[in-house]
C-alpha cells in the first residue's frame, strides 16, 4: 500500500485552496506514507478515517471510488480511563500523582497537579504532626474548591496511636481525599475517615465527606476495603463518639473504599506482582464483591506500580484500569521534595538498578520495600541490619566483629549513644516503645536499627552527601524505563521535569498508541514510530 491520502477532516470541514489545512495536507502528502500516518494519530483531536481500497485498508478521506470502511474518533486524553473517576473527584484527567512518603509528594506537587486538572496526595508518611498540619494548611489555602487533592495515610502497625492521630487531624481539617496505603488489614482509624461524614442526598445515594483510596497488593487485603467496614470496628467506634449510630448504619452499606488502586511492582512497600496478573485478579474480586453486597455503583479500579513510560500507562488503561497512579518517576520532577543529589542518582537509574530491602515502619515483621540500588549501599547494610536482629536476642549478644562493623560502617557511631537519641525521640512519639525497650533488649535493639532506616531516607530528601551510600530511595523500575524512554526527548533535560508535564507525556503519548491499536485493529499497516511516542513540551 504505497498510497496515502491524509484529508482526516469531517466532511463540512474547510479545505479552500491555499488555507492553512490545505496546505498541512500537501505537506503530509510529500512526506512518507509511514511518516503521515504516525502524525495523523499523534492528531488527537481529530478523527480517523480507514479506507478500503484494492491494496487493503489504508488512512484517507471518501471519494467516489473509494469508500469508507470506518472512523475512529477524536481521542484526547480525556477519554482514558474511568469517566466517573473523574466526576467523583473533580479531575479533568483519571491520573494521580500518588504519596511518596517522608514529604518527597510536596504540597507544591499536590497543587500543580490539582490547578491542572488531574490529582495528587500529599507524602505525610513518616512524618511529625506539625509538618502535616502545615501541609494540610498550605493545600486548602492553595486550593479553594479543589477536591481533587489528598494526603496519605499510612498503615504503622507498630504505632496505632500515631496512625489514629493522623486520621483525627485530615478529618478535623476536611480534606477531600485520603490514601491509605501500606494497611494489611483494617484498623479503626481507616474505617473512622471512610465512615466519617456519611449521608444520604435526596435520592437516597449514599454521599461521602472523605473520600478513601485504598492501595493495596493482595486481594485478600483488596476484598477488606472492597466490603462495607465490619460491625466489630464500627461498634467501638460508636461508642468512643467517633461515629455517629447513622454514620456506622451507612457505613455497613456501601464499601470501605470505593477507588482501589492495585500496586503492582514499584517503588516502596511492594509485593513485586506484575501488573498484567494483578490487574485482572482485582477486577474480577471487584465484580463478585459488587454483585455479592448489591452495590449500587461500581467500585474503581486504579493501576499502580511499573507505569514510567506512555507504553506502560497505555497497557493500564487497556487493562482495564480506571485511572493510573505514578510514583517513582514524580521524584525526579522539579517540584518533589527529594534532594538535588538524590535526584542525580535516580536519572542513572536503569531497569535493573533496583532492589528489596526491610522496611523501617514494619521491620520487626520482617516486611520489604524496593529501593535504588545503584550509587548507594543501603539495602545491603539494611538487609545485614535485619539478619542481625534475626539471630540474636539482644545487642551484646552480637558477636563482636559484627558489633564494630555494624558501629563503624552503618550507624556510625556507638550503638548506645543511637539508643540515647532513638529513646529521646519515642518518649516524644510513643513513650510504650521505650517501655517495651527497656524490658526487651531484643526490641531496644529493633528501635537502634529502625534509627538508621529511617535516617537513611531522611538524608536522600535532606541530600546529606557524606551519607550518600546510605541513601534509602525508594524506586520501581518504573524509574529506569522512565530514565530510557526520556534521554533524548524534551524530558531529558531535568529543569523541564515538572510532575504536570510527565503527566501529560504520559497520557497523551498513552491515548496515541491506545489509538495506533485500534488503527491497526483495523487493519491499516501502523509504523512501529507510531508506538514510541517521544516526551515533548505540552499545554
Amino acid at each position: 500500500m504505497n498510497h496515502i491520502d491524509l484529508d482526516t477532516r469531517p466532511l463540512n470541514a474547510d479545505t479552500r485552496p491555499g488555507g492553512p489545512r490545505s496546505q498541512r495536507i500537501q505537506d503530509e502528502l510529500a512526506q512518507s506514507p509511514q511518516d503521515a500516518i504516525v502524525q495523523a494519530i499523534a492528531r488527537l483531536d481529530e478523527p480517523l478515517h480507514v479506507i478500503e481500497s484494492d491494496a487493503g485498508f489504508t488512512l484517507g478521506k471518501k471519494s467516489p471510488a473509494r469508500g469508507v470502511a470506518g472512523v475512529l474518533p477524536p481521542f484526547p486524553p480525556e477519554r482514558l480511563g474511568d469517566r466517573s473517576f473523574c466526576t467523583a473527584h473533580g479531575a479533568r484527567l483519571p491520573y494521580v500523582a500518588g504519596e511518596m512518603a517522608g514529604g518527597i509528594a510536596t504540597p507544591r506537587m499536590v497543587i500543580a497537579m490539582a490547578r491542572a486538572g488531574m490529582m495528587g496526595f500529599f507524602g505525610a508518611g513518616g512524618l511529625p504532626r506539625e509538618r502535616v498540619a502545615a501541609a494540610v494548611a498550605e493545600l486548602t489555602a492553595a486550593l479553594p474548591g479543589h477536591r481533587n487533592w489528598g494526603v496519605n495515610l499510612l498503615h504503622a502497625p507498630s504505632e496505632p496511636a500515631a496512625e489514629e492521630r493522623t486520621a483525627e487531624l485530615l478529618l478535623a481539617h476536611r480534606v477531600p481525599a485520603v490514601s491509605a496505603s501500606a494497611f494489611m488489614q483494617l484498623t479503626p482509624a481507616v474505617v473512622r475517615v471512610a465512615a466519617h461524614g456519611l449521608t444520604r442526598d435526596v435520592q437516597g445515594a449514599v454521599r461521602r465527606t472523605t473520600r478513601l483510596f485504598a492501595k493495596v497488593s493482595r486481594p485478600e487485603v483488596a476484598a477488606q476495603f472492597m466490603a462495607p467496614a465490619p460491625a466489630e470496628l464500627l461498634r467501638p467506634l460508636v461508642e468512643r463518639g467517633l461515629l455517629t449510630p447513622g454514620e456506622a448504619e451507612l457505613a455497613a452499606t456501601v464499601p470501605v473504599a470505593e477507588d482501589i488502586t492495585v500496586e503492582a511492582d514499584s517503588g516502596g512497600h511492594t509485593d513485586n506482582r506484575p501488573l498484567t496478573v494483578l490487574l485482572p485478579a482485582m477486577l474480577a474480586l471487584r465484580d463478585t464483591l459488587t454483585e455479592r453486597h448489591g452495590y449500587s455503583r461500581p467500585i474503581r479500579i486504579g493501576a499502580a506500580g511499573g507505569i514510567g513510560t506512555p507504553g506502560a500507562t497505555a497497557a493500564a488503561f487497556a487493562l482495564g484500569a480506571s485511572y493510573v497512579v505514578t510514583g517513582s518517576v514524580n521524584q525526579a520532577s522539579v517540584e518533589s521534595g527529594l534532594s538535588a543529589d538524590a535526584k542525580a542518582l535516580l536519572s542513572q537509574a536503569g531497569l535493573a538498578d533496583v532492589a528489596m530491602a526491610p522496611a523501617g515502619d514494619m521491620f520487626e515483621l520482617g516486611v520489604r520495600l524496593q529501593v535504588l540500588r545503584r550509587g548507594t549501599m543501603f539495602a545491603g547494610r539494611a538487609e545485614h541490619l535485619f539478619q542481625v536482629y534475626s539471630a540474636y536476642p539482644s545487642w551484646s549478644a552480637v558477636p563482636e566483629a559484627d558489633r564494630t562493623k555494624i558501629e563503624r560502617d552503618v550507624l556510625r557511631a556507638p550503638y548506645e549513644q543511637v539508643w540515647a537519641g532513638a529513646r529521646t525521640y519515642w518518649m516524644e512519639r510513643e513513650p510504650g516503645q521505650v517501655e517495651r525497650a527497656e524490658r526487651d533488649p531484643r526490641h531496644r535493639m529493633a528501635l537502634v536499627f529502625r534509627w538508621y532506616l529511617g535516617m537513611s531516607s531522611r538524608w536522600a530528601v535532606q541530600g546529606e552527601t557524606a551519607r550518600r551510600t546510605d541513601y534509602q530511595i525508594w524506586c520501581g523500575p518504573a524509574m529506569g524505563a522512565f530514565n530510557e524512554w526520556a534521554a533524548d526527548g524534551f524530558l531529558a533535560d531535568p529543569a523541564n521535569r515538572s510532575v504536570v508535564q510527565i503527566a501529560r507525556n504520559l497520557l497523551t503519548g498513552a491515548a496515541a498508541i491506545t489509538r495506533a491499536h485500534q488503527l491497526r485493529g483495523c487493519g491499516v499497516e501502523v509504523p512501529a514510530a507510531a508506538f514510541a511516542f517521544p516526551a515533548r513540551p505540552l499545554a
